[in-house]
């Protein structure tokens, strides 16, 4: 993605909140600026997938002027020809504060209605009165890479670090860290997650798979992009017959991101579970 779109945010500048209800305040990004880098065209995506977005911040007032609080959950496709920057849709959630509405279905309604206009596509929204509503941060049933005693000097991303295991030949496993650190593209702010990958087929090397994972350490992009190079990097250099690559990031300001990227449809059920909001 050039800086250009980016530049264009809220994100890294002086805001002052509104609190009145403004869906103007939403700022959406392109998607095929970095789409075009990593060589894939909307038109024909190499997976399926999604952005699950989850909101601890939101409250507005009721008919009588009354807080009422709840919890949120997004999930944005990936077909969708744009994201939404982070910091606008913290300001966008922040407007309800002081905005006097007629219970918990019109905001849905609201919310939904205004990202789905801003990704240009129909993006899924669940609120949960925040007394009803439980979490659940269990890691992936899988293999945790994190104790393998490896060497990295290098923290940009280096897909060449991916390749088949020497003395597996098939696997159907998942594989995931907790080691995963990239930075915000426009502020630098660190962004922390643990990173997972779901795959059939060839063995993947798996300290070649964590030195790699590492690699981001010092790369700056959205969440939703580095979890798309992660996919394509793991699809072209080690060809898996089924793959799924998601990301659940440290929540930042009341909101966290966890897009979700599979070779097919099937894949996306267990895959980057939704937020259990509900019970």
């Amino acid at each position: 993605m050039s800086n250009d779109s980016a530049s264009l945010s809220p994100l890294g500048k002086a805001t002052a909140y509104r609190e009145t209800y403004a869906p103007d305040l939403l700022f959406p990004i392109p998607r095929s600026e970095k789409r075009t880098e990593l060589g894939i065209l909307d038109a024909a995506l190499p997976f399926v997938g999604y952005d699950l977005w989850n909101a601890y911040e939101l409250s507005w007032l009721n008919p009588r002027g009354k807080p009422v609080v709840a919890l949120a959950e997004f999930q944005v496709p990936a077909t969708t020809p744009r994201l939404v920057e982070s910091k606008s849709l913290k300001l966008y959630l922040n407007s309800f504060n002081q905005t006097v509405v007629d219970g918990l279905t019109e905001v849905q309604t609201r919310i939904a209605r205004d990202l789905s206009a801003a990704a240009g596509g129909a993006v899924q929204v669940q609120l949960v009165d925040i007394r009803e509503a439980s979490r659940n941060f269990a890691v992936p049933d899988g293999i945790c890479l994190d104790d393998l005693d490896v060497a990295i000097d290098r923290y940009s991303p280096q897909p060449q670090l991916l390749r088949p295991d020497a003395v597996q030949t098939v696997a159907d496993e998942t594989l995931y860290s907790h080691l995963l650190k990239s930075n915000c593209l426009v502020t630098g702010q660190p962004d922390w997650g643990m990173l997972a990958v779901r795959y059939s087929g060839a063995a993947i090397d798996r300290e070649g798979l964590l030195r790699y994972l590492v690699s981001f350490r010092q790369h700056n992009e959205f969440h939703e992009q580095c979890v798309e190079r992660i996919y394509t990097d793991i699809q072209r250099q080690c060809a898996p017959a089924r793959l799924a690559v998601w990301a659940r990031y440290t929540r930042r300001g009341g909101l966290d991101i966890n897009p979700l990227r599979a070779s097919d449809q099937d894949w996306l059920a267990g895959c980057n579970p939704a937020a259990e909001l509900r019970q």
